[in-house]
């Protein structure tokens, strides 16, 4: 499956997006962790995540597979 990632979690990822082989949801985002470290995780704590475009229906037990997308969206700041 495919991980998008937007503004400060690409910064701390260092990438915009990575692919990932995973059953669920929070197995994406604890690969995801392992792979980018602390920044990455900082980031993950505030940010919303989406699967497909929807929030996930069920959280981390969100069943996902090789087509789907997971994006990483953390809150956006400014005026």
């Amino acid at each position: 499956m495919r991980l998008r990632l937007f503004a400060g979690a690409r910064e701390a990822a260092g990438r915009s997006e990575d692919r990932f082989e995973a059953g669920t949801l929070g197995d994406v985002l604890g690969q995801a962790r392992d792979a980018y470290g602390e920044p990455f995780v900082s980031v993950l704590g505030t940010a919303r995540v989406w699967v497909n475009g929807d929030e996930p229906a069920d959280g981390d037990a969100t069943i996902v597979s090789d087509d789907d997308e997971v994006a990483v969206l953390p809150p956006v700041s400014g005026g």
